[in-house]
């Protein structure tokens, strides 16, 4: 008999390709903000009773920066109480819960990959709400794996960024112009929701527990992944460093938040391959996709 896995966020752009990636194995249930309300521990449980999944997979989040920003009280209900409310009902029946959080939760000043250990120091509310919500579940009592990832990019469109991740925007940029600016301010991981679910799928079926940094091999400004992606994709277009005035930051943000798979590799988890690999993987699935 399959285990039974449930996924909130089911419909999103992380949590449809973890759905994908445990249906092979697993009796998945893609579970949208329709289906329970994450700030509501009575609608959680309600609807997790119901299925009653031995596997709780987190992947939804308030995480549009600026509206966090605007209105915290419904980024911590989302992020940090619904995280709580996740984990006080896998505990009650012992439910396994992975539980998805963000690099946001450090300030950018170490400057060499952040581990496990780092001390988190958040600059924002995004990144205060999900460290809160991590704290809820390595303190839960249920068996958790908290999992911190970087610059998400996937087919499934993410409805907080307009339905269009930064790989689609830099192509439709670079169809419509000659030359396209980007930011050099920020040093990331650029991530792909495919890896990160088969991540998933390795470490559920391990005895690991705790908190785990996950994130594709290597860093690259926006700028350089910009780059990267025109050349890929052949298109040819001036890729230029954008003047930080141009874009100025609403909300203060890292300048970088590169994560080191440390936890992974210790436990020889660890699924991640260069970024560079990554995208042109995501890429070549986009041009099988079209033909």
């Amino acid at each position: 008999m399959k285990r039974k896995v449930a996924v909130i966020g089911g419909n999103g752009q992380l949590g449809s390709d973890v759905a994908e990636a445990f249906s092979a194995s697993a009796e998945v249930t893609a579970l949208a903000h329709g289906d329970l309300e994450l700030a509501s521990l009575d609608s959680v449980a309600a609807c997790l009773r119901a299925l009653h999944p031995a596997l709780i997979i987190n992947t939804a989040a308030m995480h549009h920066v600026e509206n966090c920003e605007r209105d915290p009280q419904t980024a911590f209900a989302v992020n940090a109480i619904g995280a709580r409310n996740l984990a006080t009902v896998a505990s009650d029946w012992g439910a396994v819960l992975i539980h998805v959080s963000t690099d946001y939760v450090f300030d950018g000043r170490k400057g060499s990959p952040y581990l496990e250990s780092d001390l988190p120091l958040p600059l924002n509310v995004y990144g205060a709400s999900k460290l809160a919500g991590e704290y809820f579940v390595l303190s839960g009592g249920a068996r958790h794996m908290v999992l911190r990832t970087s610059a998400l990019y996937g087919r499934q469109p993410c409805r907080a960024k307009g339905g269009m991740n930064f790989i689609e925007r830099m192509l439709q940029l670079g169809r419509e112009r000659d030359e396209v600016r980007v930011v050099a301010s920020e040093r990331v991981s650029p991530t792909s929701t495919r890896e990160l679910a088969e991540q998933m799928v390795a470490l559920s079926q391990s005895d690991a527990g705790g908190l785990f940094h996950a994130t594709a091999e290597g860093s690259c400004s926006w700028h350089e992944f910009a780059c990267e992606i025109f050349a890929a994709a052949g298109l040819e277009v001036r890729c230029r460093v954008a003047d930080s005035a141009e874009f100025p930051n609403k909300v203060l943000r890292p300048a970088y938040s590169v994560l080191e798979n440390a936890r992974l590799k210790q436990l020889g988890l660890n699924r991640f391959r260069p970024w560079r690999e990554g995208l042109h993987d995501y890429l070549a699935q986009r041009r099988s996709a079209v033909a």
